[in-house]
C-alpha cells in the first residue's frame, strides 16, 4: 500500500518534471537556442530549418503544458509525447551522421551518447503518465 503510494507520487512528480522541462524546451525554440536546434534539423529538411525548430517548439509547449494539466488525458498525452520524441529522433541521428556542433554536443562521442537518451524519453512518458500502465492493464483484460 505504501509503496503504491510512492510509486503514484514519484510517477505524478515525474510527469510534472517532464511536462516543465518540454515547455521550457519549447519555450527556448522560439527564443534563445532557435539557431542551436536549427542544427539538429535533418539535412533533407534544411530549408525549412526554422519552421520545423518553431512548429516543434510549440508541439513542445502543448505537450508540456498538457502534461502538467490535464491529468484526465494523461494517458493519451503520454502516448502522444511518446510519438514525439520518436518524431524528432531522426534530428538527433542527422546531427551524429553529419557531425553538427549543437548544445556542446562537438565529438562523435558526445553525440552518439545523446543518441543513447532519446529512448529513455520515450520510457519516461510512457511511464510518468501511466500510458504503458493503462496498455498493458487493458490488453489483460483483452485477454481475459
Amino acid at each position: 500500500m505504501v509503496l503504491t503510494k510512492v510509486m503514484k507520487l514519484l510517477r505524478n512528480a515525474s510527469q510534472v518534471l517532464l511536462g516543465l522541462a518540454l515547455a521550457y524546451a519549447g519555450i527556448t525554440h522560439l527564443t534563445t537556442n532557435r539557431t542551436e536546434f536549427q542544427a539538429q534539423v535533418p539535412t533533407i529538411l534544411h530549408g525549412q530549418a526554422d519552421f520545423v525548430v518553431l512548429a516543434s517548439g510549440g508541439v513542445e509547449i502543448a505537450l508540456g503544458l498538457s502534461l502538467v494539466a490535464l491529468w484526465k488525458y494523461r494517458s493519451y498525452i503520454g502516448w502522444i509525447t511518446a510519438l514525439f520524441f520518436i518524431a524528432v529522433f531522426p534530428g538527433n541521428i542527422s546531427q551524429y551522421i553529419n557531425g553538427t556542433d549543437a548544445f556542446g554536443l562537438d565529438s562523435d562521442r558526445a553525440r552518439a551518447i545523446r543518441l543513447l537518451f532519446q529512448p529513455l524519453l520515450v520510457v519516461w512518458a510512457l511511464w510518468c503518465s501511466g500510458a504503458w500502465r493503462n496498455f498493458r492493464l487493458s490488453r489483460q483484460a483483452i485477454d481475459q
